[in-house]
């Protein structure tokens, strides 16, 4: 594997002279065939994961930022999707709401820590894909966002919001599709 090329050009280079040094070797050559083996397991596991994500038939992974992994994540974690009746309540579940916490005239909304973690981070795996590419949707809402006043994390914030919704409304079609 890839990952594992340059530590064995190294272990290669190394001169085991010493007892010590051959112990050494010895135990780094047997880290090597561990990583190559969790390499295979985790190349294994993406292919199944990706095989299972396609026979759902969902829509999710049209959505930029959403691969097979990130998919799963959203169809695991969030089960039956008929059980949240608005694209709010789905966002209060997966954290992604924010939290109004104004006082006075002043209006501000937090981060919301409540939620499933999880889905909340496979929801942000896909914004930040969104944000890191200049052709995705997100990025022109991104920037708007920080035009508009908003710091970098409450833009993020907002489009993760607004990728909630559309995961939501991603998932309604794919029930009724099924």
């Amino acid at each position: 594997m890839k990952s594992t090329l340059p530590a064995e050009r190294l272990l290669a280079d190394v001169a085991t002279t010493s007892p010590i040094a051959v112990a050494r070797h010895a135990l780094a050559r047997e880290h090597l065939d561990d990583l190559r083996r969790f390499d295979a397991q985790m190349a294994e596991s993406k292919r199944r994961i990706a095989t299972a994500v396609t026979a759902s038939g969902t829509t999710l992974t049209e959505l930029f930022g959403v691969g097979p992994v990130v998919a799963c994540m959203l169809i695991g974690y969030t089960g039956d999707v008929h059980r949240f009746p608005s694209p709010g309540h789905y966002a209060t579940y997966n954290g992604t709401a924010p939290i109004d916490v104004s006082s006075g005239g002043r209006v501000v909304q937090r981060l919301s820590r409540r939620g499933n973690r999880q889905l909340n981070h496979a929801i942000h795996i896909a914004a930040v894909t969104q944000i890191r590419h200049p052709h995705s949707p997100g990025r022109p809402f991104f920037d708007r966002k920080v035009e508009e006043g908003k710091t970098k994390k409450e833009a993020l914030r907002a489009l993760k919001r607004r990728i909630s919704d559309v995961v939501y409304r991603h998932l309604l079609l794919d029930t009724k599709q099924a």
